[in-house]
């Protein structure tokens, strides 16, 4: 039963990880847009490189079971959660200044 609780806890962890390279891949391509000379060019490149890596790392993490899989998405979505407000609120700042 521990043995259960703290494989699913690495597999969140490990999700939270392949959201924070997925979103912050994002967050960088869409930084460096102006400078490229084919901007769809780099944002699909980005897209596919960023995907394929997600996909095949929930695949390793998941090893075969569900409850792995929905607790490496789950970090996945908080990590989501967690960049997009600290982005809001650093725009805020940004803005008052």
């Amino acid at each position: 039963m521990t043995a259960d609780i703290v494989g699913l806890l690495i597999t969140f962890f490990f999700g939270m990880a392949i959201g924070l390279f997925y979103f912050m891949g994002l967050w960088w391509t869409v930084q460096t847009l102006p400078e490229r000379r084919r901007p769809g060019l780099w944002m699909t490149a980005s897209y596919l490189i960023r995907t394929a890596f997600a996909v095949f790392a929930f695949y390793f993490v998941m090893s075969g079971h569900r409850q792995r899989l929905l607790a490496s998405l789950l970090g996945f979505i908080v990590i989501r959660i967690v960049l997009v407000r600290r982005m809001k609120s650093a725009k805020v700042v940004s803005n008052e200044q």
